[in-house]
């Protein structure tokens, strides 16, 4: 599994929309940038598929920007990811049916491999990386009182 800079880049824009849109607070693409330091133009990119896949609202307007459209509880890093990255485990070539060596290493390894990394990105919401985040930035702030 080889995550792109989109996904990546993906996961850090929604959870800082997530944080910054209390109250379906509308969010601008240009206040993610400067927060995360990453570009708008491809930020753009980025929100337009999670536009396309309901999982933000775009608002229109010399106010406009997005919100979350699920809730963060709901919306879990697997889901986040299949939008930005398509299939989060892919083997290269296909398994000929005939191959008994190709079948065990797919069934033993590859098949394990994909079930591990779907429960854990399942297991994990965007609720979660909130309080998780709250509760670092909790701690930074303790440190340097």
């Amino acid at each position: 599994m080889k995550v792109s800079t989109k996904g990546r880049y993906g996961l850090r824009a929604l959870l800082d929309l997530a944080i910054h849109s209390q109250n379906n607070q509308v969010v601008t693409v240009l206040s993610i940038s400067q927060r995360q330091d990453i570009s708008k133009n491809y930020l753009e990119q980025v929100f337009s598929a999670l536009r396309k896949s309901g999982l933000v609202k775009g608002v229109k307007g010399p106010q406009g920007g997005y919100v979350l459209n699920e809730d963060p509880k709901e919306l879990t890093i697997g889901k986040i990811l299949r939008v930005l990255e398509g299939n989060l485990f892919e083997i290269g070539d296909s398994e000929e049916e005939n191959n008994v060596f190709k079948q065990c290493i797919h069934n033993r390894v590859w098949k394990a491999l994909e079930e591990q990394i779907n429960k854990v990105v399942e297991n994990i919401t965007l609720a979660d990386l909130i309080d998780d985040y709250k509760k670092r930035q909790s701690d930074y702030l303790m440190f340097y009182i």
